[in-house]
């Protein structure tokens, strides 16, 4: 009896021993948003909504108080000037997000999982974001323009609250060493004349995986390379790998956009899907899908065979999966596990710069012998491999002017053309431009 009078005491005079406790709260920022996630002891029933004058936005966490050992780094950004809290009367605990201007909230809970306990999060959208935006299309040869650059989208996996897999014995972080790989591949491909890369992530954030898709068809990506390092139960599995989309996930990727044909302002090789009948739109969208998982595996197997060269590879040739971000109907992906950070070696081998830009130059050399093997027409590579590619001179060019468009030399282009210098040539004379 004694001991049940006591427990009653217990929850009369100390409440918060039941409520939810609120541990802590992180801040991702990315270009487009700022994520807060708050850490809470259980499922955080919550409520959000936004004050003026000045912009603020609310939160109440019903049933909740703040934990003993609450931490939070400084909470400021684009978005945000700073962060109070307050517990209530009626027992709720309030957060106020003092805002820089107005936001469009997002909010949604996520369950434990082997990093983390349960989680509110909470996205700041620009308020006018996407109220303007005007639509954006597949690329087409004909919009592309003459002598484009080769486009790769470079993807680093995981970011932000979500962290990958860990090292055992350094607790290396996966979205860490992706990035680190997915910028040192970034400069190798600008450095290269005609290409240029683009990175689906830039900073410490997460991306949801259709998102990144979203991106390389903004980018008007001709490929898509998603950098990884796995993790595995046995610390002895080593080595690199590469995949691209199976069977079964190309198949239910059109049926997904099949289904949502009627919705969706997504195109499929310059084609929209929304205005075709059911067996057209079914044809068109395999034809597509074919096209570009053979650009892939074809892709996929030059990166395959450098880092072959490199070093140990698990799996005997491409592999075949049905990861979401290879799902594009119409740009060619791969996914390079750059490594197993399970593994005592390669976790401290992903760790060294020096291994890290090894790893990107393999990439690189793959993906460079793809392109020289099929440039994408209208791209200057295309252009470049055509011997007789010409160019009429028109009112103000200049030889160095001439030379950097066609990332030749100007000493090639003297040379080729029997030139001196600019005072030997004039409007409307033809300039043979030296091949590759």
């Amino acid at each position: 009896m004694k001991k049940l009078l006591t427990f009653l005491t217990l929850l009369l005079f100390a409440p918060s021993l039941l409520a939810t406790q609120v541990a802590g709260v992180r801040l991702w920022t990315a270009p487009d948003h700022t994520r807060l996630v708050f850490d809470t002891s259980s499922r955080a029933v919550h409520k959000v909504f936004a004050l003026k004058d000045p912009d603020r936005l609310v939160i109440d966490f019903a049933d909740a108080a703040l934990a003993d050992d609450f931490s939070v780094n400084e909470v400021k950004d684009k978005h945000l000037d700073g962060m109070r809290h307050a517990a209530r009367p009626d027992g709720s605990l309030r957060v106020v997000l003092d805002l820089k201007q107005a936001v469009r909230p997002k909010t949604f809970l996520l369950k434990p999982n082997d990093t983390y306990g349960h989680r509110l999060v909470v996205d700041l959208y620009p308020s006018d974001a996407g109220a303007a935006a005007e639509p954006r299309v597949a690329k087409t040869t004909k919009d592309i323009g003459r002598g484009r650059d080769i486009v790769v989208a470079i993807d680093a996996g995981h970011g932000g609250e979500d962290p990958g897999a860990a090292g055992r014995k350094y607790s290396t972080k996966e979205k860490k060493v992706t990035l680190e790989i997915a910028k040192r591949l970034k400069k190798l491909i600008d450095s290269q004349p005609g290409m240029k890369g683009e990175l689906t992530r830039t900073g410490d954030y997460y991306v949801g995986l259709r998102q990144r898709m979203v991106l390389a068809r903004e980018m008007r990506a001709d490929l898509f390379v998603s950098i990884h390092a796995d993790a595995f139960r046995d610390k002895r599995v080593r080595g690199s790998s590469v995949y691209v989309l199976s069977n079964r996930g190309a198949s239910s990727e059109a049926a997904r956009w099949l289904a949502e044909k009627e919705n969706s302002s997504d195109l499929v090789g310059g084609v929209s899907l929304e205005d075709k009948d059911p067996v057209l739109a079914s044809v068109l969208l395999d034809l597509s899908q074919s096209a570009t998982r053979h650009a892939s595996l074809s892709a996929a197997s030059k990166v395959y065979a450098q880092l072959r060269a490199m070093g140990k590879v698990h799996g005997r040739r491409v592999q075949q999966a049905g990861f979401m971000v290879l799902k594009s109907p119409d740009i060619p992906s791969m996914l390079v596990e750059t490594g197993f950070i399970s593994n005592p070696t390669e976790e401290t081998n992903l760790r060294d710069p020096k291994h890290q830009e090894r790893i990107a130059k393999a990439v690189l050399k793959g993906v460079q012998t793809f392109f020289d093997e099929a440039p994408p027409p209208g791209t200057l590579l295309a252009e470049r491999q055509n011997k007789s590619l010409k160019h009429v001179i028109e009112r103000g060019d200049t030889l160095s002017q001439i030379a950097s468009r066609y990332q030749v030399s100007l000493s090639s282009l003297r040379r080729e053309n029997d030139l001196r210098n600019d005072n030997h040539i004039q409007v409307g004379q033809v300039l043979v431009i030296p091949g590759t």
